[in-house]
């Protein structure tokens, strides 16, 4: 990790709770899951997308179709990440033309990688509407973006950091807020 503990935020039954309820709050708002398609953000939001799919499939009895976004190329900031940047596969396997797209991200910041995401998804169809879902919102817009569902509102400073750690990803599950050690704003 990047920093100091401060705090836990969520424990794997606060995620599973807060995804519960974004996977209710998806089908409510879209009357139904008629048109969806559930799109994960490479990293973590995959395995939250997955998630979500399988809170759906439980209790609405619909299996949605998922896809996996990878952003890498839409990065305004990808002359800073490497000189060959690792570029993952995008694997939509249906069709989004005319489509609800849900994009799945584990934390919304700045909005920049919303904002690529958003591009990278336009270049595959053109769907009907795009929302946007995420376990945590942290402040600090640089782009006029906004979730249209939230897991969990975090007011924090620009010298913090959120840690999410998912079980797929990082065989622990929790959600933390570190201190970043050595930043001054």
């Amino acid at each position: 990790m990047e920093g100091t503990i401060k705090s836990k935020i969520l424990d794997a039954d606060g995620i599973r709770r807060a995804l519960t309820r974004i996977a209710h709050e998806i089908v409510e708002k879209n009357k139904g899951t008629d048109k969806l398609v559930l799109v994960g953000i490479r990293r973590r939001g995959v395995p939250l997308a997955e998630r979500i799919r399988q809170y759906i499939l439980e209790f609405e009895g619909v299996q949605l179709p998922m896809g996996i976004l990878d952003i890498t190329l839409y990065r305004d900031d990808l002359s800073t990440i490497d000189v060959h940047p690792v570029v993952h596969e995008t694997d939509v396997p249906v069709s989004i033309e005319g489509k609800t797209v849900i994009l799945i991200d584990d934390v919304l910041y700045t909005g920049r990688t919303a904002r690529a995401a958003l591009d990278a998804t336009m270049d595959l169809g053109r769907p009907e509407r795009i929302q946007l879902a995420v376990l945590v919102d942290r402040g600090h817009r640089e782009l006029p973006i906004r979730a249209d569902f939230v897991g969990k509102n975090l007011p924090t400073s620009r010298r913090e950091i959120v840690a999410v750690r998912l079980q797929e990803v990082d065989a622990e599950e929790d959600v933390l807020l570190l201190e970043r050690e050595g930043f001054s704003e």
